[in-house]
């Protein structure tokens, strides 16, 4: 298999494809989830609203119009293009929303009373309250990520720039394929996701734990 394809320049497009999308989904969702938990705002609950419709469609729906706006904004055969449709979504959203929720609102007031700005309420307070649903966020943004094929078989054509999951099947031939090959290469895609479950199932079970309350 490392003789076939090359395992390691697949393995590393696909952490960094990973690590970015895991960034700013947990940025953006933050951002979005908690004035929607916290502050009262005309047409807040229309907006959540509106999120939460987003769920109705499947991804593949968004396929066209995703792949057409990555067009228009040159983003085709870029790393930004395969992160760019990822960083925000309905459910990372609500699970975070949530999660702000179960935030006690007497010590926010206290911050309040104390002159704290939004901002660093949001940030020095609500965040590291919320830190076992961010890690239940990432690990499932990473997961997915990890193992996305579709989309990032549209956008990137360099077989340079693929990802793992893309690069393994890049075997499959027309006419011909090493089936031990893929399946070496699948094993290789697996372990990373297992490992990272392994280590962070503490956070993971907790946050869902939270999710579930």
């Amino acid at each position: 298999m490392f003789n076939a394809i090359p395992i390691w320049s697949f393995f590393k497009n696909s952490v960094l494809i990973a690590v970015f999308t895991v960034f700013w989904k947990l940025l953006l969702c933050s951002l979005a989830a908690y004035p929607l938990a916290r502050l009262k705002f005309r047409g807040r609950k229309l907006v959540f609203g509106l999120i939460l419709a987003t769920l109705v469609l499947p991804s593949e729906v968004n396929f066209l119009v995703n792949f057409i706006t990555i067009t228009q904004m040159s983003l085709v055969d870029t790393y930004t293009g395969v992160i760019l449709p990822n960083v925000v979504t309905a459910v990372a959203i609500l699970l975070l929303k949530q999660a702000f929720e179960e935030v006690p609102q007497d010590l926010i007031d206290a911050a309040r009373v104390d002159g704290a700005s939004e901002w660093v309420i949001f940030s020095r307070i609500m965040l590291p309250l919320i830190t076992p649903w961010l890690a239940t966020v990432g690990i499932l943004t990473a997961v997915e990520s990890w193992n996305e094929y579709i989309w990032p078989s549209i956008v990137m054509s360099k077989p340079d720039e693929f990802p793992l999951s893309v690069g393994v099947l890049y075997l499959r031939g027309t006419f011909g394929s090493s089936t031990r090959v893929i399946a070496a290469g699948t094993l290789i895609t697996i372990v990373p996701t297992l490992l990272a479950f392994l280590f962070t199932q503490r956070f993971f079970m907790r946050g869902m734990d939270g999710a579930v309350k």
